[in-house]
C-alpha cells in the first residue's frame, strides 16, 4: 500500500508498474440509480479504461473483466463450438436427468 502503488520508485524517481487492480460489485443497482443510467455510466467507464494510454512494453490492449473469456467464447462459437468427449456427454446427460431445473433448461444437448 502507499509507496507500493504510487507508480514512482521513491529511490530513483523513475516510473514503476503499479500492482493495482479494481473490483466492482453491484447487487441491486436500482436502489442507487436506474438500470439504464447504470449501464450508460458503466459503459463509459469501461470505454475510458480501454482508451487509456498503454505502456509501450505492454500487450497493446487494456483488458476489462470478462473480455478475454468472451473473446475466447466468440472464437470457439465461430469455429463450431468445443468438442465434448463421450464420457463428459454422458455425465452431462446424467446430471441433467437428475435435476428438474436442468431438465427444463437443457431439454436436449447439441450432441444428442
Amino acid at each position: 500500500f502507499g509507496d507500493d502503488i504510487c507508480g514512482i520508485d521513491r529511490a530513483t524517481g523513475a516510473p514503476k508498474p503499479m500492482p493495482l487492480g479494481h473490483f466492482f460489485l453491484a447487487i441491486n443497482i436500482e436502489s442507487l440509480c436506474s438500470l439504464d443510467v447504470f449501464k450508460k455510466n458503466t459503459g463509459n467507464l469501461l470505454k475510458a479504461l480501454r482508451q487509456s494510454m498503454k505502456s509501450p512494453k505492454g500487450p497493446g490492449r487494456i483488458w476489462t473483466a470478462g473480455e478475454m473469456e468472451n473473446d475466447a467464447r466468440l472464437s470457439r462459437t465461430a469455429q463450431g463450438g468445443m468438442k465434448v468427449s463421450k464420457v463428459l456427454q454422458l455425465n452431462m446427460i446424467d446430471l441433467r436427468d437428475k435435476h428438474p431445473a436442468f431438465q427444463e433448461k437443457y431439454k436436449t444437448f447439441p450432441f444428442e
